[in-house]
C-alpha cells in the first residue's frame, strides 16, 4: 500500500507583499494547513534551542538560515498537523540551495504541486512593512533589516522563482492590490487547479 504523501505549495513573495494574509485566506476557504517558515524559524528562537542564537543572528543580519535547519522544522510540523494534508509553506524555499536540499531530504516524502509567486512594488513592500512594525514586534522589521531582506529576497529569492516559472510551475499573483482582490486573483487560479 502507498504512504499518503502530503500536497506542497510554496508561497513566495517580497517581505510585506502579503503571504502570511493571503494564505490565511487560503486555509479558510480550501482548508491548506499553512507553515510559515519564518515563524516556525521565529517559535524555534524562543525556545533557546541549541539552533536559537545561530537562527536569531541570521534573522537579524536579514541573511538565509541553513536549509537543514528549516526543512527539519518544516517537517516536524507536517508531521505534527498529519501527512494527508494540502500544505501552503511559506517563505521558502528562499533560494537555489534550500529547494536542493529540499528536494534531497524531502523529493520523496512529499507531492509538489506549485508555487505561489506573489509579486510586489519594492515600495510598496516598504510601506507594508513600516506599517507592520508599528504592530508586530518583530526584530525584523526595521529599516535597517528590511534593506538586508530586500538585498537576500532580490539576490537569492527572485532566481529561484525564475526557475520556477522556467518549469511552469509558478502561479504569478499580483499582491500590490487590496486584500479582497488579490485573493479574488488566488481564488480563479486555485479553482482551475484543484
Amino acid at each position: 500500500m502507498d504512504q499518503v504523501k502530503p500536497k506542497v505549495f510554496f508561497v513566495l513573495g517580497g517581505p510585506g507583499a502579503g503571504k502570511g494574509t493571503q494564505s490565511a485566506k487560503m486555509v479558510e476557504k480550501y482548508h491548506f494547513v499553512h507553515l510559515s517558515a519564518g515563524d516556525l524559524l521565529r517559535e524555534e528562537r524562543q525556545k533557546k534551542t541549541q539552533n536559537a542564537e545561530l537562527i536569531e543572528e541570521i534573522i537579524k543580519s536579514g541573511q538565509i538560515v541553513p536549509s537543514h535547519i528549516t526543512i527539519s522544522l518544516l517537517e516536524q510540523a507536517m508531521k505534527a498537523k498529519g501527512l494527508d494534508k494540502m500544505f501552503l509553506i511559506d517563505g521558502f524555499p528562499r533560494n537555489q540551495e534550500n529547494f536542493d536540499v529540499w528536494v534531497k531530504l524531502m523529493g520523496d516524502k512529499v507531492e509538489f504541486k506549485k508555487l505561489f509567486y506573489f509579486e510586489c512594488d519594492e515600495e510598496i513592500l516598504k510601506n507594508r512593512i513600516k506599517i507592520r512594525a508599528q504592530e508586530s514586534g518583530r526584530s525584523d522589521d526595521n529599516d535597517e533589516t528590511l534593506i538586508k531582506r530586500l538585498k537576500t529576497y532580490n539576490e537569492s529569492t527572485r532566481p529561484i522563482i525564475q526557475y520556477f516559472d522556467s518549469l511552469s510551475q509558478c502561479i504569478h499573483i499580483m499582491a500590490d492590490k487590496n486584500i479582497d482582490e488579490v485573493f479574488q486573483e488566488i481564488t480563479k487560479k486555485l479553482d482551475e487547479i484543484l
